[in-house]
């Protein structure tokens, strides 16, 4: 006689609950798994948090306390009737850490400002080799002083856009202050722009300084981050100028793109578009997050000498 399966309700019961049991320890892992990667989320978040705070406190704290020192001197001046001279000269130290700290309040509202989605340009036709080179003069004086090459190439018919130009001009000054302050003294930086076969333009901006790891781009790419080397840390900063560089290049249509290495400096690539109406772009934060390959024909050899 053939056998047949035992069907009762007791073997039946017996898989029913191992059933819900494996489901619910499924769940429960499930739960722990996305408890784990909250807490670490979270974790992260709050380390930004406080590392933002203590660089902000540094960086506020600096041209204030110069501005009350200073105001106190020119005060004391004033009650003993003593030399004008040092009072002219006390005024322009104010005057200095006032920019620098309005420059600092006003770097925190553009990427506030672009990160709601509510940030928008003034486009009008300008000259793209006008603007750069406003912005390499900026720049020069600051290279010069520590012995750095700064070379500039154009090509003959770079074109007119419609863009914004003072915040054009605030990406380049931006990249060129970042490639000058990691540069040390005797290094290249080199400027190449020419124009695109559709009419817009490519400005690549490379240096001989200490470059950076895939995962330092995307830190230094995060609104606030810092990459945590002993050299990076010797300079002043916000953390702000090239998350707010990308995200103006993105908002006027462009591609941002980054190339480095430890030791063999960094290439940033900007790529605009021809002269069309400038499409409004959100979250263009979070796409910067992840820049692309640089394309190979405006790459620059940065491991040796540059150009």
């Amino acid at each position: 006689m053939q056998g047949r399966r035992d069907t009762s309700p007791k073997k039946s019961s017996l898989l029913s609950r191992y059933s819900a049991n494996l489901g619910e320890l499924m769940s429960r892992k499930q739960s722990e798994t996305a408890l784990r990667a909250a807490k670490v989320e979270s974790d992260l978040a709050n380390r930004t948090k406080s590392e933002f705070l203590a660089n902000m406190s540094h960086e506020l704290r600096t041209p204030l306390n110069a501005i009350i020192g200073f105001a106190d001197l020119l005060n004391h001046f004033s009650s003993e009737g003593r030399d004008h001279q040092k009072g002219a000269e006390y005024a322009g130290h104010i005057a200095t850490a006032g920019r620098h700290l309005l420059n600092i309040i006003t770097d925190i509202l553009d990427i506030s400002k672009i990160e709601s989605g509510t940030f928008e340009l003034s486009c009008e036709e300008h000259c793209l080799r006008e603007l750069i080179d406003q912005s390499l003069i900026l720049v020069r004086d600051r290279a010069r002083d520590k012995n750095q090459t700064l070379e500039f190439r154009a090509a003959a018919d770079l074109p007119t856009l419609e863009v914004d130009g003072q915040r054009l001009k605030q990406v380049f000054i931006n990249l060129l202050s970042n490639a000058h302050k990691f540069t040390p003294e005797g290094g290249r930086i080199f400027v190449v722009a020419q124009r695109t076969a559709g009419g817009g333009a490519t400005i690549a901006i490379a240096d001989s300084g200490i470059g950076m790891s895939a995962d330092q781009i995307s830190i230094a790419l995060t609104p606030f981050g810092q990459v945590q080397s002993a050299y990076s840390r010797a300079h002043e900063g916000t953390g702000l100028g090239l998350p707010i560089a990308a995200a103006l290049v993105r908002q006027h249509g462009g591609e941002f793109h980054i190339s480095s290495k430890p030791d063999a400096g960094t290439t940033i690539v900007v790529t605009l578009p021809p002269p069309v109406v400038v499409p409004v772009r959100k979250s263009i934060l979070k796409s910067s997050l992840h820049p692309s390959p640089i394309h190979p024909a405006m790459k620059l050899e940065t491991t040796g000498p540059l150009p």
